[in-house]
Order: C-alpha cells, then structure tokens, then sequence
C-alpha cells in the first residue's frame, strides 16, 4: 500500500523534493503520490492528500507550492470547448523557412492557438487551435498564420470527434 511505504520513509526525506545536479526537479514517490490526487479532482483539500500520502496538511500544502514553483505542474479548469462556445478545433501542421522561433513565438501570442510544438519529421511546428466555427477557423489560418514571415505551408487536421484527452502522464 502506497501508505505504509510513504510512511517508512524518514521526515527529512518526505519534505520536499531533491533538486538534481542537472536542474530539472527530481519528483519522489510522494510528490508523485500529490501530483495523481490532485490530477483525481484539482480541488482536493490538503489534509485529504495529507491523508492519502502520509504526510501532514502543512507538509502537502508546502509540496504543493514547490511543485507550482518550480513549474512542475499547474493547477488549472479544463473546460470542454463545445459548451464554452467554441464548435472547431483542429491541428495545424506549418513548415517554416529559416528560424522556427519567431514563427513559434508569433503561434503562442495567439488567443486561438492552445498549444504549440516544435517538432522533428513532417512538419517544423504543431499549432492546436480552438474556433467558434469553421470561418474563425479559416480566418486564423489564412489571415494570421499563412502571413507569418517565414511560414512556407500549412496542412490542417480538424477534428470531428475527440476521443480521448488525459493529462495523466505525470504519474505513469
């Protein structure tokens, strides 16, 4: 039981994270423990976590903290955008000449454009765009993302159904 081996382990190490030598934060049995109750419901309140981890209410509370600090997770709303208003989404798929940056830049400044990649094999760059419909969807793309300088071509995947969407890789 996750409890028991939360439990055995000594204070000093249940009470924050180690930082590693490369900079990159090292996530322990138990930030990892936090971070799945809270991918479970985001509201859950510390002393329940505490509860679940073997750690005091204090304890998660300033794990919590480290872990939002040091960008290791955010706690956020994810709405459905089809009851917000939004009726269109879809993946744009953009090849760039020279740098990739301004164009990833310019992608992020956008209030459609909910997630941005730069990637190796087909395309230089992934752009998720959120619409109210096919001509917003339309207007993003030709008007704003085909006149980025340094865009050579775009090719767009809308989505019909989305059947799965999970932020759960943080504790697998």
């Amino acid at each position: 039981m996750q409890s028991e081996a939360v439990a055995s382990r000594s204070a000093d190490q249940r009470d924050s994270p180690r930082e590693p030598r490369n900079g990159t934060p090292h996530l322990d049995a138990v930030s990892l423990a936090i971070i799945q109750q809270l991918q479970e419901d985001g509201r859950r309140p510390y002393a329940a976590i505490g509860k679940a981890v073997g750690l005091s209410e204090a304890a998660v509370r300033q794990r919590v903290q480290k872990l939002l600090d040091q960008g290791v997770m955010q706690i956020v709303a994810v709405t459905d955008p089809l009851t917000v208003g939004f009726r269109r989404q879809a993946m744009v798929g953009v090849n760039v000449e020279g740098d990739l940056d301004p164009v990833a830049e310019a992608l992020t400044g956008m209030s459609e454009v909910e997630y941005v990649v730069m990637t190796a094999g087909s395309f230089d760059i992934l752009a998720e765009i959120v619409c109210e419909d096919d001509d917003h969807l339309l207007d993003v793309i030709n008007k704003r993302i085909r006149a980025l300088p340094g865009v050579r071509s775009t090719e767009s995947f809308v989505y019909l159904k989305l059947k799965k969407q999970t932020y759960m890789w943080g504790t697998r």
